[in-house]
């Protein structure tokens, strides 16, 4: 009986193995994408975590966001209405929170704050290292130079940007070229 058995259970595996890996429970087709401000989350995330994927956005200021509209942080995307996405939109847009927040105090043209989402943050954040490399001040030159901007040591660290310079720790003994051997020419002896 145990030989039987035996045999049985090696035809499930290997029944098992002829069908493939296993299927993931969700497939990609059935989770709904909820478009807000230019990005795509997925309607399986709650409001805390989805609002997070747009570029711009912290889990404090997503946390804010729903304290302020008064949401429950832990509904399903996909359970918004139409409403509520406009209302987290419009707040997005002119958000009223503390200063603290926001991520762009004391703007450099205008002074005022701001919260900057999305592509406005990207491009904002390209004018800053542009203009900083311009007047050529001490980050905009560590940009210029790809060096850590921050302040961090560099002797052990940020090996990734000294490309030319081949793999770190490894030398590599340059052997001498032998001459090539050198032909006998024979000269013949004019009579």
């Amino acid at each position: 009986m145990s030989k039987e058995k035996q045999e049985q259970e090696q035809d499930k595996r290997m029944a098992a193995l002829q069908k493939g890996p296993p299927q993931k429970r969700e497939e990609l087709s059935d989770v709904r994408l909820i478009r807000i401000l230019a990005t795509d989350i997925p309607g399986n995330k709650s409001i805390y975590s989805g609002l997070t994927d747009i570029k711009g956005i912290s889990w404090t200021f997503s946390n804010a966001i729903c304290r302020k509209l008064g949401m429950n942080k832990t509904k399903k995307i996909e359970e918004l209405n139409e409403g509520e996405i406009k209302k987290i939109v419009s707040f997005l847009e002119n958000p009223d929170v503390p200063q603290f927040l926001m991520n762009r105090r004391k703007d450099y043209e205008t002074g005022e704050n701001k919260h900057l989402i999305g592509n406005k943050w990207d491009l904002q954040k390209e004018f800053d290292i542009k203009r900083m490399k311009k007047i050529k001040s001490y980050k905009g030159v560590r940009h210029t130079l790809g060096q850590p901007v921050r302040g961090q040591r560099t002797k052990s660290h940020f090996r990734a940007n000294k490309k030319s310079r081949g793999a770190v720790g490894v030398q590599t003994v340059k052997k001498p070229v032998a001459p090539a051997p050198k032909k006998e020419v024979k000269k013949e002896k004019k009579k």
